[in-house]
């Protein structure tokens, strides 16, 4: 990518003057970031992976676990019992060294090509340049790399160091890469606390904290170095509760586990406590706050849990109390509409048809006879009149009248099908229409 910036003009014209990682640089990375591992049979024939020198080692393998020299070339091996004939490795090292005010660390990739019986073949090849301005500003120099989403080693290795786009991988080589003991360091980071120790956390991250928070500058001068990787891992929790901390410090409070102190803080805020009071941040027998404080914060759960029940158990009496006066409106509407039908019976002696008088009938109606005569409404229309047609007690057909026209206009028994008295219970409410006039003029 070409330069755009000032900032990116500057370090694509200082990375070109690095010199190449040098021979003792990638002899370190040979001794320190790869395992030489030798190859060993049942019969105790063991060959060395670098140089292919071929021994024989008395005793079972168990002896050897610990390691063996090679006769021949010198070299420290782990010993493995197997029959493979080749072995492939690659790994990461960083060298750290400064140019012209930026702080720059220069990751390389090492591979190791073994096949038994021959001499190993060892390459280094630079792939990263991360350059690290005293404002901690980030400009990233890489090799392409090739289209892959779950494989982080393919490079392009014959391309050119250019100007890159940031991306997370960079960060991964880096925090994973060993580091070349002998380092170059900016006097920005040696004023701020950096002793050369990295203390298990990645250098990147190490020096942009060092020069861009004075809370990791301050930790890192005191010494304070298992607080400093706790704040700088939790950047939010430095954020809440690093006026806490000083306070504890100026006490000369003892943190003995700054998570489990972190934790006690931040549930005595829940309960909305003081956290700038030396007496709820340090107590005496802390273990005994940090449980007494979780159970309040229980407690309150429970108590809270408690309150959504009961306004739950509110909101559903209310609502089961506006569900009754809505059916009471339904019913008297209904009876309004229909009132002046109730008691109203069409026979001919064996089928009956009534008048259904009241909403739970409609409901019995329809559960009944899986039909909709309830869900629908129809006990709310005003220009309808449903009727229920039985023999002996028993639903038969379901009628439904017109009342702007007195005819039938459905009829139908169990899952809307028609039955044997389909047609006669029609007539009979048709024939029967004058009844239902004289209710609707009376």
């Amino acid at each position: 990518m070409k330069p755009k910036t000032a900032l990116q003009k500057q370090v694509a014209k200082l990375s070109a003057t690095l010199r190449p990682i040098s021979s003792a640089q990638t002899e370190w990375a040979y001794k320190h970031c790869i395992e030489h591992i030798a190859y060993r049979t049942k019969n105790g024939t063991t060959t060395c992976p670098d140089c292919g020198h071929v021994w024989h080692t008395q005793g079972t393998l168990v002896d050897t676990l610990c390691g063996c020299s090679c006769p021949n070339c010198g070299a420290e091996l782990k010993v493995q019992e197997t029959r493979k004939r080749t072995q492939n490795q690659t790994n990461y090292f960083s060298v750290i060294t400064t140019c012209k005010g930026f702080q720059v660390i220069r990751v390389a990739q090492v591979r190791y090509e073994s096949r038994k019986g021959e001499p190993m073949r060892f390459y280094c090849s630079e792939v990263v340049q991360r350059w690290i301005s005293p404002d901690a500003k980030v400009t990233d120099m890489a090799l392409l790399r090739g289209f892959t989403f779950c494989y982080c080693d393919v490079w392009a290795l014959d391309s050119d160091m250019e100007i890159r786009p940031h991306n997370s991988l960079y960060d991964d080589v880096v925090a994973l890469s060993d580091v070349y003991p002998r380092m170059s360091i900016l006097p920005q980071l040696k004023r701020n606390g950096f002793k050369g120790n990295f203390h298990g956390v990645s250098p990147l991250r190490l020096f942009n904290a060092l020069l861009s928070d004075p809370r990791i500058e301050t930790l890192m001068k005191a010494g304070e170095i298992e607080e400093m990787k706790y704040f700088l891992s939790n950047p939010a929790t430095a954020d809440n509760l690093w006026a806490s901390y000083l306070i504890a410090k100026r006490h000369h409070y003892k943190i003995n586990n700054i998570g489990m102190w972190c934790d006690y803080l931040m549930m005595l805020k829940n309960l909305g406590k003081d956290i700038r009071n030396p007496k709820n941040i340090c107590p005496q027998d802390f273990i005994e706050a940090h449980d007494r404080v979780n159970r309040m914060i229980d407690a309150k759960r429970d108590k809270a849990i408690a309150e959504r029940m009961r306004q739950a158990e509110i909101a559903q009496r209310e609502r089961e109390q506006q569900q009754l006066l809505q059916e009471k409106e339904r019913e008297e509407e209904f009876k309004a509409l229909k009132s002046k039908f109730f008691g109203l019976v069409i026979s001919d002696n064996e089928i009956c048809v009534k008048v259904l008088e009241s909403i739970d009938e409609y409901y019995e109606e329809g559960k009944k006879q899986d039909i909709c005569v309830f869900g629908a409404g129809y006990y709310l229309k005003a220009d309808t009149l449903i009727l229920s047609a039985r023999i002996d007690g028993q639903i038969v057909e379901t009628v439904e009248v017109d009342l702007r026209t007195l005819k039938v206009v459905q009829c139908h028994g169990k899952y809307n099908k028609d039955t044997e008295y389909h047609d006669r219970i029609i007539n009979l409410v048709n024939s029967n229409a004058k009844l239902i006039r004289e209710r609707m003029t009376a």
